[in-house]
């Protein structure tokens, strides 16, 4: 039974990470492509880490997520 819950805690984390890898991808292709600002490009990937609650994605963001 906890091996199974575990598991799904595992596959619930990577299906989150994997929807908010995707997004943020799509996101910085539209920057630099010119298409967002720096400021847009910072207020999407704090709200898709605000949804997504990734694990990796807050560690890797580009964002100052401190101050």
């Amino acid at each position: 039974i906890v091996s199974r819950a575990v598991t799904a805690m595992c596959e619930t984390m990577f299906d989150a990470e994997l929807q908010y890898q995707t997004a943020i991808a799509i996101a910085k292709n539209l920057r630099s492509q010119g298409l967002l600002t720096e400021d847009e490009y910072a207020v999407i990937d704090t709200n898709l880490q605000a949804v997504f609650s990734p694990s990796l994605g807050t560690l890797l963001s580009e964002n100052d997520l401190i101050n």
